[in-house]
């Protein structure tokens, strides 16, 4: 299953050597990560959701009856997790009263 996801997801974005898949296994089932670059996440996703909801019919599909359930999941790009660590949080200020 990794490998079709990793197809199906290089043939529709503009930068394939970004796209990573991980595989983690669950007691749910199996678990795919999909990560691609940012500016191809709307060729992943599509509007309402609906590439992403084909793909996920795709690999659902392709997966054997006897076999545990396999959800797909799409992350956010590693470059904006990135950058998300390295912002600080703003710290909130209490007015002062008089």
């Amino acid at each position: 299953m990794q490998e079709l996801l990793t197809f199906v997801a290089k043939s529709l974005v503009d930068h394939p050597d970004q796209v990573r898949v991980q595989k983690t296994e669950g007691p749910e089932g199996v678990i795919l990560e999909l990560n691609v670059a940012e500016e191809d996440m709307g060729k992943v996703i599509g509007k309402q959701g609906r590439i992403a909801k084909a793909i996920r019919s795709v690999v659902k599909a392709a997966t054997p009856k006897d076999s545990a359930h396999v959800f797909v999941e799409i992350q956010r790009p590693l470059e904006e997790l990135a950058d998300m660590a390295e912002e600080p949080e703003a710290a909130e200020e209490d007015p002062e009263e008089v």
